[in-house]
């Protein structure tokens, strides 16, 4: 069924997986994306088929001196099984866009993405290029760093698109400026279970920020996992919109400790009961739907962060959260997957994962 060879990609993508960032525990991933167009270029939605190819080509000769990426694997969407291009989605790799996951908007001729073991390239996506550096945990200014490098090094190579009053020329309006998106990936199930989650969310947009679901922009917010980046892109510089990112966040991490400790205080024994049953559930169930596999996996990180279960690493955490979703899944397997096949694959993998590490004692 798969044509897509993980094996030939840097770390398979995963390297953000590995809970090797500050706060992992908390915060699963922390990314830079710079959105830039080569200048006298229709945008990729405006062009042609043989415009869109040029372009691709431009960029895998410019990255080859880029040291980031010269090393990088290029992956020609347009080229590839819907199954791998979800796969590729799971993996935040690339956006549902470059991915023609949604049938309203199939993927696009020229579609590509280069991918090295600390960066890569969107290309053809709603922008010429969508740059991107993701991390593991709360590491915000380190990717920032990288992107910079890189940024630099492609457009030595490129001509982007860039007004002086304005500053890079997007295809959507709100990426116009710097162009960057900063985010970071982040569980709050105490500030959710304390009902504080409404206060902080109210007060991160009062500071410039907006919050998402699991996979940014579109998606729902599940098992309690919140995608916070900057809302503006215009009138400030890179590093102004990192360290202000960094900074609430930083406090956003800081309540989410606190409503632990709440929690632990003040209703020890339903929370214990709460996640212990999540735990239960994952070690037994023969049936899970991605919605629950994806709320008990956020109890049992919580159970893994308030110390109420061992023997669990926030590695495996992160990697059964990816890894029991339909495109993985079926990748594992094989062959394609119904809803309900997989919902039938995904207990079973959840119950192996959960006896392998943990053990029959639990």
């Amino acid at each position: 069924m798969s044509s897509l060879d993980l094996t030939l990609l840097p770390d398979g993508g995963m390297g953000w997986l590995d809970a090797s960032g500050e706060a992992s525990d908390i915060v699963l991933s922390s990314r830079i994306r710079l959105a830039r167009n080569l200048a006298g270029m229709a945008f990729p939605a405006r062009a042609r088929e043989a415009e869109r190819l040029r372009v691709l080509e431009q960029v895998r000769e410019a990255v080859r001196i880029v040291p980031a990426l010269s090393d990088g694997v290029v992956l020609r969407l347009d080229e590839v099984s819907p199954t791998d291009r979800l796969l590729l989605h799971e993996r935040h790799l690339v956006s549902k866009e470059l991915a023609g996951v949604d049938r309203q908007h199939p993927v696009r001729s020229g579609a590509a993405l280069i991918l090295s073991g600390t960066a890569s390239v969107m290309v053809n996506e709603e922008d010429h290029l969508r740059l991107q550096s993701l991390r593991s945990g709360f590491s915000a200014q380190e990717a920032f760093a990288a992107m910079v490098a890189v940024d630099r090094g492609v457009g030595s190579r490129l001509p982007y698109a860039f007004h002086e009053e304005f500053g890079y020329l997007t295809a959507c309006p709100t990426n116009v400026g710097t162009g960057m998106r900063a985010s970071v990936l982040i569980h709050l199930p105490g500030l959710v279970l304390t009902k504080e989650i409404g206060k902080v969310l109210a007060g991160l947009q009062q500071m410039g920020l907006t919050y998402r679901g699991l996979y940014g922009e579109g998606s729902e917010v599940v098992g309690n996992f919140f995608q916070i980046s900057n809302q503006t892109t215009l009138g400030r510089t890179e590093e102004e919109l990192v360290d202000h990112l960094v900074r609430v966040v930083r406090h956003v991490i800081e309540r989410e400790e606190e409503a632990r400790r709440v929690l632990l205080r003040d209703a020890g024994y339903i929370i214990e009961d709460k996640l212990w049953r999540a735990y239960g559930t994952l070690r037994f169930a023969r049936s899970l739907t991605f919605d629950e596999a994806m709320n008990y996996l956020s109890g049992l990180r919580l159970a893994v962060g308030l110390k109420l279960i061992g023997g669990l690493s926030v590695y495996t955490l992160n990697k059964l959260l990816i890894f029991s979703q339909l495109a993985h899944l079926a990748h594992a397997e094989g062959r394609e997957l119904t809803q309900s096949e997989g919902n039938l694959v995904r207990a079973r993998y959840v119950r192996q994962v959960l006896a392998d590490e943990v053990g029959s004692h639990g």
